[in-house]
């Protein structure tokens, strides 16, 4: 009975620091991401843009030291906007490639199709020999 009255005085606490968890682990995933899409399609962006994101970044890793839930929010909310452009670019580089494909690429997709999956495959017959 202790053990069950202690966990409803804890609950509010412990419900405080699940969020902050969770702000944490989108914060976190959330820069991760960004500094993939920088790494691969960084070269693409202005430069101005490019320090914006940036900086939002050291922002957000500044905000995940701590353990304030609302500047983590707000942080990572700044760091998803600062990124909108680098999104756009990789959407707008994505769907350049997917039209080069489908306009060039008929011809080629069907001659790719139509050879076997496994150049490794060989072709045997067993013939089964009975001693006598």
């Amino acid at each position: 009975q202790k053990m069950v009255k202690d966990a409803e005085l804890n609950a509010a606490e412990d419900k405080k620091k699940l969020e902050i968890v969770q702000a944490k682990n989108q914060g976190e995933a959330l820069a991760h991401s960004v500094r993939k899409s920088v790494a691969e399609y960084g070269d693409k962006l202005d430069t101005g843009e490019k320090e914006k994101i940036e900086a939002a970044l050291k922002e957000v890793d500044e905000a995940l030291k701590g353990e304030d839930k609302t500047l983590i929010e707000e942080k990572t909310n700044s760091l998803m906007s600062a990124s909108h452009k680098l999104s756009e670019k990789m959407y707008a580089d994505v769907q350049g490639k997917e039209a080069a494909q489908a306009a060039g690429g008929d011809g080629a997709h069907a001659e790719a199709s139509s050879k076997p999956a496994d150049d490794n495959v060989v072709d045997a017959e067993v013939k089964e020999v009975k001693k006598g």
